[in-house]
């Protein structure tokens, strides 16, 4: 069930989610590269293709590894309050937001949202500014990032948060479309570092299906690694994510 177009459907999805962390290799330099992300800029990048089902799983074990309950998410803002309230009563109200399909909002986003809010404190950041929807991509990620340096404390003692967005927006610096929103914080939070979700194989949904390429037998656990002064986490398979869609004319936001 790769797309679902009704509440019940996708709390339905929602509820059968293991939202467990998976296991997850982290080499050395990376968790040390990693830390001195969150301790100079109070931020960690996570550049993800949308619409793969682990990513949210590899967000909580990654929010585990460095102690983290501050999460950005590339999510409508106007969503906060609908997703505060599922967090707080288990109940998902309506929203045109909901139902972009283009896999950045999955049934495992949710189902894993709600069990860190129920294991702890959680504090969330949703900083896509739609507003700027049609005044280009620069424009669009040089709002995301003033939305999260807004939101998000500077890097110290007990600080960081990690920020998730489609990987063309994660790069610190400048790229072939632009500016990314990456490249922005890096400018105001020296030391801002990204992790590039290398994925192998698989699947994904990203307003249909898609793939990565064929399934290799014997595919190890995700591991977090330093590669050409990067870090890149790898995911030697990815599989197709449960995710809210319907037509892009039906769509209308509702109360954010």
């Amino acid at each position: 069930m790769p797309s679902v177009d009704s509440l019940e459907a996708l709390s339905a999805a929602i509820s059968r989610f293991p939202a467990a962390a998976p296991g997850l290799e982290v080499t050395a330099e990376a968790r040390a590269a990693a830390r001195r992300s969150l301790a100079s800029s109070g931020l960690l990048l996570l550049g993800e293709m949308h619409g793969v089902r682990e990513n949210p799983l590899l967000i909580r074990a990654l929010m585990a590894e460095f102690g983290l309950t501050s999460l950005g998410l590339e999510w409508p803002a106007g969503l906060t309050g609908t997703i505060t309230a599922f967090l707080a009563t288990g109940t998902l109200a309506d929203h045109g937001w909901l139902w972009l399909g283009d896999g950045r909002i999955t049934a495992g986003h949710l189902a894993v949202l709600a069990a860190m809010a129920a294991a702890g404190p959680l504090d969330l950041v949703l900083f896509d500014d739609f507003g700027s929807l049609g005044t280009g991509w620069p424009e669009r990620d040089a709002a995301m990032a003033r939305r999260l340096l807004a939101a998000v404390p500077a890097g110290g003692a007990g600080a960081g948060t990690l920020v998730v967005a489609g990987n063309a927006h994660t790069p610190t610096v400048a790229t072939e479309l632009g500016v990314p929103a990456g490249a922005h914080l890096a400018r105001e939070r020296p030391g801002a570092r990204e992790i590039r979700i290398r994925y192998g194989s698989g699947a994904f949904w990203n307003l249909g299906p898609r793939r990565f390429g064929p399934v290799p037998a014997g595919a190890g656990l995700a591991r977090l690694a330093e590669e050409d002064g990067g870090l890149v986490l790898d995911l030697p398979v990815a599989s197709e994510a449960t995710v809210p869609q319907r037509p892009l004319g039906t769509l209308r936001p509702g109360p954010g």
